[in-house]
């Protein structure tokens, strides 16, 4: 017979994994831990079956930081709070485009789990605009010089996630870009007039696993080309949607750390020399 000492508690599960605890109830509720329940109705946990459930989990080839993220993106209730996570980890690393390669891994996760149900669509919703407003917050803070060579950000056409673009806009503006707004749903007939408006030097476009219709996607990539062309701005496509890897005009990128050097580069080109490292 198991004594009760060999048991823990929710609290003792999420700090030995680093979550919080409502990433353990979201473990067992999908059954991927087990649990039995004190006569009160408590959780308590075979401290042999966590450690084994934890060993399991270690071996996956997803960074080491993953849950921690995917549990402060799911758990916090206020913005302020990511935020504060968000700049203590860009003290961390040292640089924005680290952080977010981190929170891009987290989303990803995030997405995983809300296809195999362990997250519903409010949860991942609620977390989408938490955020969301954290980045906005922490973008709008960091200093840009009067001068500073302007980027154009979009989506690709019929997507609705803008938080690789806000990851870009956070990039950007470390490299010392000032960024205007497109958004989502916008038509491309639009984003020429945006280039001349705005004088943008670069146009950067983000698709989400959403947009997987690589021919649609190629279709795109050709016409945003042309309209980069025709404006003289660099385009950048990015984003896990199904873009072509070679496109005809621009560049396609899959990390943050690539397209961080390259936003450094065209800012160069511009003639506007090294970008100002803002304060943390």
């Amino acid at each position: 017979m198991v004594e009760m000492d060999e048991f823990v508690s929710t609290q003792d599960v999420a700090r030995l994994a680093g979550v919080g605890p409502t990433a353990v109830k979201r473990w067992t509720d999908a059954g991927l831990l087990g649990c039995v329940r004190t006569a009160g109705g408590h959780r308590r946990f075979s401290r042999r079956e966590v450690e084994q459930f934890l060993g399991l989990h270690s071996t996956e080839s997803e960074p080491p930081a993953r849950e921690p993220w995917v549990g402060a993106l799911l758990e916090g209730d206020d913005p302020r709070s990511l935020e504060a996570l968000l700049l203590s980890e860009r003290a961390r690393t040292g640089a924005w485009y680290r952080v977010a390669a981190i929170v891009g891994r987290a989303l990803a996760e995030m997405g995983r789990l809300w296809t195999t149900g362990a997250v519903t669509i409010f949860e991942e919703h609620q977390a989408s605009e938490r955020l969301a407003r954290a980045l906005h917050r922490i973008t709008d803070g960091l200093p840009v010089a009067t001068q500073a060579p302007r980027a154009l950000l979009a989506c690709a056409e019929d997507d609705d996630h803008t938080l690789g673009l806000s990851l870009t806009e956070l990039v950007l503006r470390e490299a010392g870009w000032s960024s205007n707004w497109a958004g989502r749903r916008i038509p491309f007939a639009e984003l020429g007039p945006a280039l001349a408006r705005s004088r943008a030097g670069l146009l950067a476009v983000s698709a989400s696993a959403q947009s997987s219709d690589a021919v649609a996607l190629r279709a795109q990539a050709i016409e945003l080309g042309r309209i980069a062309r025709v404006h003289g701005a660099a385009l950048a496509l990015g984003g896990t949607g199904a873009w072509p890897d070679r496109p005809r005009h621009g560049v396609r990128f899959t990390d943050f750390e690539a397209f961080q050097r390259w936003a450094n580069a065209e800012r160069a080109r511009l003639g506007q020399g090294e970008a100002e490292q803002p304060g943390h």
